[in-house]
Formats: C-alpha cells, structure tokens, sequence
C-alpha cells in the first residue's frame, strides 16, 4: 500500500496538545448543478394581486413593479422586477361562476326540452321558488307548442316580387322564471330572472337561456369590483403604476 503524505499547518501559538487528523478516502460525491432561478406566474380570482401585495409589500419594489388593467377581459394583471427576465407576475380575473356555465345563460348554448327538464330537476337548489321549479320541470318534460306561419309570394309582370314568411311559435313555456346564482366565481349569489327562447324548426326543437338582467348585473358589477381591488392596492402599493388598456 503506498504511504500518503499529509502536511498539517499548526497555529504560532500550538501547545503541544495531540492534535487528531481524520482521513478520509473515497469518491466524493457529485456536485449538484446550481439551478437558475424560477419564473412566478401565478393566476387566481380577481382579488390575488392586492392579496399578494398585502403580504409581501416589504419584499418589492413599487417602481420596478406595474399593474395592467383590463375591464374587457376583467383582468387585473400584477408584475414586479419588471425589467428582470425572471419576474414575478400575479394577475387575477373575474371568471364567470362554474353554476353560470352550467346553465348557458347568454350564450349559445342550446338544450333539448326533455333535457333541459332533468338539468333543472337536478339544480332545483338554485331556484328562487322550488313550485316553479317543479312547474318548469313537468312543462319541459311535456313540451307542446303551436305553429302558424304565414307565406306570401308573388311575382308581378313588371318585375316586381314578394316573398315573405313569418313564424309564430305559441309553447306551454312560461315567460320568465327566477334564479338565485352567483355571477362571478366566488361571489355571493344574486337573483335574476331568466326567460327561455324556442327555436322551432319542424319536428326540431332548441331552447336557449337568455337574462337581460344578468347582462346588466355583470356589467355594473365588473366595473366595481376592479374598482374596489383597485382601491385597496393603491392603499397598499401607493407608488405602483396602475395602466388601463
């Protein structure tokens, strides 16, 4: 076995007291690469900016941070280091609730009568009245509607023509009925009155979900909650830019 020689440095001042040298042999360990640093992106509800901020203000710095608004897309967009490639961004949005989705109302979302009667069946939780929900329920699942169109077309030795048709559709539907959900994913619910539209075409019935109301609501109330998580960042985050595109 060959002899390893070992020089050992002693301070000016050593005493003579035995002095202990461990040794070891082996293959050392791998090192572990140094890993680069993480861009934070992070999305939530509409009130995460101002609830990042509220924890981690100290930690920032408000002239190299912005924060984007957006009123079309409720969005309110929080970024920070701004001029960093690792940033940090928190943005928060204004989704519709999952029960809004759920139901299609004001969109294109179409439903058959005998299945739109067991989806109200199954949701009777979210009616206002629980009869009207049961008389929604039993009228769906016995739709009956009356059609009268009206055709008139003729054509004129001059040229002239006429070519019209009309359609009126007379159902067993009732004209409104009211529902108590939340607009917004994680909001409180609000009552609003929803009207059912047929679409008849032969034999082929759609119904669709329509609110006036609801439209209204959720324009209204868009622009007062950002202005409300608009508010309160300033409050905390008084020098951060606040841009509206």
């Amino acid at each position: 076995m060959a002899e390893n020689k070992l020089n050992v440095v002693v301070p000016k001042d050593y005493n003579g007291t035995p002095i202990q040298v461990v040794l070891r042999e082996g293959k050392a360990s791998n090192v572990i690469d140094p890993k680069e640093p993480e861009i934070v992106v992070i999305g939530g509800t509409i009130e995460a900016p101002q609830r990042w901020l509220e924890k981690r203000i100290d930690l920032i710095d408000q002239k190299a941070s912005n924060i984007i608004v957006n009123r079309d897309t409720m969005k309110i967009a929080l970024t920070m280091d701004e001029t960093n490639y690792y940033r940090t961004k928190i943005s928060g949005t204004l989704d519709a609730s999952q029960e809004m989705k759920s139901f299609g109302i004001n969109t294109n979302k179409s439903w058959e009568p005998s299945k739109l009667s067991q989806f109200f069946k199954m949701h009777r939780s979210f009616f206002k009245d629980k009869t009207e929900n049961m008389t929604l329920v039993s009228t769906l699942k016995n739709f009956k509607a009356k059609i009268n169109q009206d055709i008139e077309r003729s054509r004129e030795e001059n040229g002239s023509k006429v070519d019209n048709y009309s359609q009126v559709v007379d159902s067993n539907l009732p004209k409104s009925f009211k529902l108590n959900i939340p607009l917004f994913k994680g909001f409180a619910p609000e009552e609003i009155e929803v009207e059912i539209y047929a679409d008849v075409d032969g034999r082929d019935v759609s119904l669709s979900l329509v609110s006036a109301g609801a439209n209204e609501a959720i324009e209204e109330y868009k622009n007062r909650v950002i202005d409300e998580q608009l508010d309160g960042i300033r409050k905390i985050a008084p020098n951060i830019v606040i841009i509206e595109v």
